[in-house]
């Protein structure tokens, strides 16, 4: 007589070395990927909502891979609510252009951005946060020193799937080992339980939050990821900045960049200071990147 094999909805929270790791029925799984998957060119991703199947020895297949929301190819994740773009008030300093970026190709996702400027013990942020603030973006100071933010962060990972993304020196590990009185000790756990540090580095790792919800562990994930995974289309780099769409269709030509031209809606919004000059400005300088930039390109 063959075992009935029953079957689960899960979320990955990891794969290494052909094996995923999937939460569900509150416990963690260790499975296959069926051969469709190869044959389909389709890669399960850490985030990834599945069907798994799961036999009486408590090992499991992923049988199916249900519909993402969104996705980032560098890193590799599924089904992100929102991103963290960690940028350091000083050492180093904070770069406009290179949050504005993230911002977009998050905007590009519908993955909701939110900035947090760290190190606010020892530079305040009130200028960066009037740029962000300015445009509708959510925006908060923290201290890993004195705590100041730690439990706005907190709030805000509630009941969510959050990446952080932040350069070398911004305090995001810092940060992170704040968030939850479980983190630094349960990622060294479930590390050591499913390989870690016998494999890439380069593996996303979803932890469980005390609280409901999950961060994803992303080694080395910095603006450079973004950058290079991510490339937006000039028609479609307008609609990543958010305080630009009450404007859009109303410029004077049909084919308007939102740069220089005579007539353009967006242009008198900076004028008027209901668009912050400092967005625009990075805006331009995403377009002139891009404005030559093919389908076939990015692909």
């Amino acid at each position: 007589m063959v075992a009935e094999m029953r079957e689960e909805h899960g979320r990955i929270l990891k794969g290494i070395g052909g094996f995923y790791y999937v939460e569900a029925a509150n416990q963690v799984y260790e499975c296959k990927a069926r051969g469709i998957f190869r044959k389909t060119g389709i890669t399960p991703y850490a985030g990834d909502c599945v069907r798994i199947g799961i036999e009486q020895d408590g090992s499991g297949a992923i049988e199916e891979i249900l519909p993402r929301k969104n996705y980032l190819i560098r890193p590799s994740i599924a089904n992100i609510d929102q991103l963290m773009i960690v940028a350091s008030m000083c050492d180093p300093a904070p770069n406009a252009l290179v949050i504005d970026k993230i911002i977009a190709a998050a905007e590009n996702k519908g993955i909701e951005p939110v900035v947090v400027a760290s190190k606010t013990d020892l530079q305040d942020s009130g200028w960066l946060r009037e740029i962000y603030t300015s445009a509708g973006i959510p925006f908060l100071s923290v201290s890993s020193e004195n705590g100041e933010g730690i439990s706005e962060v907190r709030a805000m990972l509630r009941g969510k799937v959050t990446a952080f993304t932040g350069n070398s020196g911004v305090g995001k590990s810092s940060l992170l080992n704040q968030i939850d009185s479980r983190f630094r000790l349960e990622t060294g756990e479930i590390s050591q339980k499913l390989g870690r540090g016998r494999h890439t580095t380069r593996q996303v790792e979803l932890f469980p939050l005390e609280e409901g919800g999950y961060v994803a562990d992303t080694p080395g994930f910095s603006s450079v990821d973004i950058e290079r995974g991510e490339r937006i289309l000039k028609d479609e780099l307008p609609y990543c900045f958010r305080e630009f769409l009450p404007y859009l269709g109303k410029c004077k030509f049909p084919s308007c960049s939102h740069t220089c031209e005579k007539g353009c809606a967006v242009l008198h919004a900076v004028e008027e200071g209901t668009i912050h000059r400092s967005r625009h400005e990075d805006y331009c300088a995403m377009y002139e990147e891009v404005k030559d930039l093919k389908q076939w390109q990015i692909k």
